[in-house]
């Protein structure tokens, strides 16, 4: 293998980037695997990850994006490049001597999301892509969440981590960042550390975008412009999925950060796709992880306190080389007459494939909130069932932003990620927890979950959270799926609206998807509060702007389930 370090290519704009292109020691020319990347591509050669490709025949590509390490750019600002600059990276690595003029694309995170943005751009010879862990929506799937909380577990220590190059770059590692690394909490790897505890909780927001406004500008702008809207629509790929015409093979897993992406461009593309043929060209495939890394070693563990067991082991890159080698070498492995989704069935523990993304067989079906007015904690008197509830006494507790119900494992990023014991939080009284009765056979739940709340406030802002839970026969309680709403996005994430103090107002809290079974033994568990901290931030309950707000106050919070306020989850069953 040959490698050639910082292999300089010149932007449109006249920005030069440099990459490092590894290639067969061989004659010939031969089709390219580009990947475009924030992070030091130095330190992104894993024994396997480019070596297998450039074994089995190909150049492989390793870009530094503008602004980033080798890369020449005044301002690194995530993604607002992309699309320009993949595109013009895709054709200038067509033209090198050693490529024969195929080009895909590969790479999982920020590397997933440079092949989706530059997908619309269409340059002329790409010929397919393989994204894995990526968002669609950058507003609702990286920076905010779907029902509008602030990302923040990750969103200011990740600023932090890729302020560094820039902090190196401006002469500031002497002054700015021991500053920043006194904000981070000790973590069992370098890569990203959370913040401390007591850095998480600090007043305003806005005061991490004013320290960090030298080297990430961003963080401003996002946190001055929480509403989804014209600003967030450039690097939103679900508005722009009928101009995509590549064949994308997108990997997610059930606990990742970006699930949501995942689905969205998936099911997206297979509707709205440019062409027919592309439209039939795309394939899903969701594995039990979270965010893993690298995603080309997938294991039955990473996921928190859980083991998925040898099922999970799977051979992505076999995978890569069969989709590679039918779109940019023309051999026909098969792939494209497999059905087009792949999922891991949790509980199960198995693979299965499938024809469609939801099934086609799924059967929606509403579960009750039902309770005699206790359902505080794992102590209280919380049922979840299929009955329609009738005459019941509402439920109450009071949210106080000063003791937030703390974050454990869910689809996170840098916070513990993945599988962990909820009981600590159910032993709260500020969570309301509805179980199910003893399943006495299997129930496959595979499909979007939400959950619609009936509730009411004091506070004329608020959020709502809620969490779907298998418990086992020794109660061990696993997280499986978890969202958030704020209240003042219930009816829109572009135009705001406050509650109005004691009104019934309905709230829709979206849990993305899951696959799993439960047991015979096992008990269905829906966990409703308002908090997740530190992974979204804490609703200080005033209506006031989250980002420069600091005064806060306790919300008295009433969640309805009776005739004409049937709180429930809807539940994705897939019959035997």
């Amino acid at each position: 293998m040959l490698m050639d370090k910082n292999v300089a290519m010149t932007t449109r704009d006249g920005v030069t980037l440099r990459a490092d292109v590894y290639r067969p020691d061989g004659p010939g020319r031969f089709p390219v695997l580009l990947s475009r990347l924030p992070y030091d591509k130095n330190l992104r050669r894993r024994p396997g990850d480019i070596d297998v490709f450039v074994e089995h025949g190909y150049v492989v590509i390793m870009q530094d994006t503008r602004g980033r390490f080798a890369s020449d750019g005044d301002e690194y600002y995530p993604l607002v490049w992309e699309a320009q600059d993949g595109y013009d990276a895709v054709e200038w690595a067509a033209g090198l001597p050693y490529s024969d003029g195929q080009v895909g694309t590969m790479g999982q995170s920020y590397l997933g999301a440079t092949q989706y943005l530059l997908a619309p751009t269409r340059p002329p010879h790409l010929k397919a892509s393989f994204p894995a862990s990526a968002p669609a929506d950058f507003h609702q799937c990286w920076v905010y969440h779907s029902g509008g909380a602030f990302e923040l577990g990750w969103q200011i220590p990740y600023a932090i981590l890729m302020a560094r190059d820039t902090i190196a770059r401006r002469g500031l590692t002497a002054t700015l960042l021991p500053e920043l690394e006194r904000e981070l909490a000790a973590a069992p790897t370098p890569w990203a550390p959370p913040l401390s505890p007591e850095a998480y909780g600090r007043l305003p927001l806005l005061d991490w975008a004013k320290r960090l406004e030298p080297v990430a500008p961003y963080l401003g702008d996002y946190l001055r412009h929480p509403e989804d809207g014209p600003p967030w629509w450039q690097v939103n790929l679900e508005r722009q999925h009928e101009q995509i015409s590549v064949p994308m093979y997108h990997v997610t897993s059930w606990y990742d950060i970006f699930l949501h992406g995942g689905l969205a461009n998936f099911c997206g593309l297979r509707e709205r796709a440019m062409t027919a043929e592309a439209r039939a060209a795309q394939k899903l495939l969701i594995g039990p992880w979270a965010h893993l890394f690298p995603y080309t070693s997938p294991t039955s563990t990473g996921t928190g306190e859980i083991d998925f067991g040898a099922e999970a082991l799977i051979d992505l890159h076999e995978i890569q080389l069969r989709w590679f080698d039918h779109w940019l070498k023309g051999i026909d492995t098969g792939i494209l007459d497999e059905p087009p989704v792949k999922i891991f069935v949790m509980g199960e523990n198995r693979w299965r494939d499938e024809r469609e993304w939801p099934l086609a067989r799924t059967r929606y079906t509403p579960y009750f909130l039902h309770s005699g007015g206790r359902a505080n904690s794992d102590r209280g008197d919380g049922v979840l069932d299929q009955r329609r509830p009738v005459g019941e006494a509402a439920d109450r507790f009071v949210y106080d932003p000063d003791d937030p119900v703390p974050t454990r494992g869910g689809n996170t990023l840098i916070l513990a990620m993945g599988v962990q014991d909820q009981r600590p939080v159910e032993a709260r009284d500020d969570v309301l927890v509805y179980t199910s009765a003893v399943m006495t056979e299997r129930l496959e739940v595979t499909g979007p979950v939400t959950v619609t709340l009936y509730a009411a406030s004091n506070a004329s802002d608020t959020d709502f959270t809620a969490k779907l839970v298998d418990v086992r026969p020794d109660g061990y309680a696993q997280n499986l799926a978890d969202g958030i709403v704020r209240a003042r996005y219930r009816e829109s994430r572009t135009s705001p609206a406050p509650l109005v103090a004691g009104e019934v107002a309905r709230f829709t809290v979206d849990l993305w998807a899951t696959s799993h079974v439960f047991l015979p033994g096992h008990r269905i568990r829906l966990e409703i509060a308002s908090s997740n901290f530190p992974r979204f931030d804490r609703n200080l309950n005033t209506g006031e702007d989250q980002a420069t707000g600091t005064r806060r106050q306790s919300a008295r919070q009433t969640v309805f389930h009776d005739e004409r306020y049937p709180s429930h989850v809807v539940l994705p069953v897939i019959p035997r």
